[in-house]
């Protein structure tokens, strides 16, 4: 990379803007202000939607598929592929995202397209799976995920169990046999942020299954269903990974994957971070600007901005941000190696316009910390006048 350049690495501004529009309006603002200076564009994702995008832009290759959506309608959808290593994407195949009219089925959503994709990815002999598995919709233990990879989960008269978490409670039988063969050559890395178990108070069902619509009751029933799905898996392998950090993440796709695929989990923004050889990129960077829609709590807590910053910040290159809000006091940003954040409703106060017009807002962002943080002589003066406050 060239020397003194700017790394724009931000996440999506969900809702107005993905990762790569970001980081070209951020790009297009600097080189308003200055033209002279070299800026590397590297969208990033923590694993959830926009992973495979973010992959695509690091010069993956891009592989349709058609599989089932959550509540079995066909969705078209694609995983990223390079040098033997498939990324798949949750969010775009059996995401809230997915749902019919937004319509939440926290009963019956399935993960069936989840294995659906991953099929497809070791149909092409990868050795590697990167499986981002945030915005879920379904609470099904990863039950629809194994089907689909060629487990069979029957219930007591032996025919194949019905789709989602409410249909756990009549599994009988769990046969593996007849799994994907090409698991047996390849690994399973899951881009997961939480640690929460399948079962219990911090479970999936617990504190994940109100977010897909699930009721008091629903809570209920769904977490004795993974308590029985886990049972199950137990007597099969011999091992129980129901209390395995992460296992309640993507609804329990997260314990599907460690108990049965033999997966480890691993922090998102970390996964992301090497498949786009983000190491190489930052060296000789003077400036890293990370983003997301919203600088707040979350972010503190393993989201992109802090992962980026994390390593920037070890490499001694200065970092700032821009979003659509904050409510991240200094201090705080300081503490994550965020040296400024710039923020879209800093610019406009009403809500809808800010999102509506975050393209532009963006790149006026751009311009300011252009301005504010690149070395005099890398900027235009004329461009530096112009820049809006």
């Amino acid at each position: 990379m060239a020397a003194g350049h700017v790394v724009v690495a931000p996440d999506k501004f969900k809702g107005s803007l993905t990762a790569r529009e970001v980081a070209a309006r951020v790009a297009a603002g600097i080189a308003a202000v200055a033209p002279s200076v070299p800026v590397v564009q590297v969208p990033v994702a923590d694993g959830g939607d926009g992973t495979v995008d973010a992959a695509l832009a690091a010069g993956f290759e891009r592989v349709a598929v058609r599989a089932e959506g959550p509540t079995g309608e066909p969705v078209d959808t694609a995983f990223a592929l390079r040098d033997g290593t498939a990324v798949v994407e949750m969010a775009d195949v059996s995401g809230l995202v997915r749902l019919p009219q937004g319509t939440l089925a926290p009963l019956t959503a399935t993960s069936r397209g989840t294995g659906e994709v991953v099929a497809a990815a070791l149909d092409q002999g990868v050795t590697r799976v990167v499986l981002g598995i945030g915005g879920s919709a379904c609470t099904d233990g990863g039950a629809g995920l194994l089907q689909a990879l060629g487990a069979c989960l029957r219930d007591r008269n032996g025919e194949e169990l019905r789709p989602g978490g409410g249909a756990l409670g009549e599994l009988a039988e769990i046969e593996l046999s007849g799994l994907h063969p090409g698991l047996r050559g390849a690994e399973v890395v899951v881009a997961c942020d939480v640690d929460n178990p399948l079962t219990g108070r911090s479970g999936a069902a617990a504190v994940y299954g109100p977010q897909k619509g699930a009721t008091e009751r629903d809570v209920q029933l769904l977490d004795a269903n993974l308590a029985r799905l886990a049972d199950r898996v137990a007597w099969h392998t011999g091992a129980d990974h129901r209390d395995h950090p992460g296992a309640g993440a993507a609804g329990g796709v997260g314990f599907a994957a460690i108990a049965v695929l033999g997966a480890t989990l691993r922090p998102g923004i970390d996964l992301m971070l090497e498949m786009v050889d983000f190491d190489e990129r930052l060296r000789g960077a003077d400036l890293v600007v990370v983003g997301e829609g919203s600088l707040d709590a979350q972010t503190l807590h393993g989201k992109a901005p802090a992962g980026v910053a994390r390593l920037a910040r070890a490499a001694g290159v200065k970092v700032v941000a821009v979003c659509g809000r904050r409510s991240l006091s200094d201090e705080e940003l300081r503490g994550a190696g965020i040296g400024a954040a710039y923020a879209c409703a800093d610019l406009e106060a009403d809500a809808d316009r800010c999102m509506a017009e975050a393209a532009a807002l963006v790149e006026r962002l751009g311009r300011r910390l252009a301005e504010e943080h690149l070395p005099a002589d890398g900027r235009s003066g004329s461009a530096a006048r112009r820049v809006s406050p």
